[in-house]
């Protein structure tokens, strides 16, 4: 998961702590990335991201500016039960 930021965000600062704890919880990896630096403009470009933060899961966005809790929670879940159900049962 990547998420992209810029200072003196609040919305940026909501999004960082809210991946924190999801993190623990579905044991996520988060990079941060700067929206200032050529890889973050560009990863915005590609994405269609209009203004920070923006998320991304699996390198494709799932969301800019005032992030949804709730949304997330409900990807995750389904991407977890998806995993689930096409892993091979010993």
């Amino acid at each position: 998961m990547t998420l992209l930021t810029q200072p003196d965000c609040a919305f940026c600062e909501q999004a960082a702590g809210m991946l924190e704890r999801l993190s623990r919880e579905y044991r996520l990896e988060v990079a941060e990335l700067p929206l200032t630096s050529h890889e973050g403009r560009s990863l915005a470009e590609r994405g269609g991201i209009m203004f920070p933060p923006g998320i991304f899961l699996d390198e494709k966005a799932f969301s800019y500016g005032r992030p949804s809790e709730r949304r997330l929670r409900r990807e995750l879940d389904q991407r977890k039960a998806r995993r689930s159900t096409t892993m091979p049962r010993s």
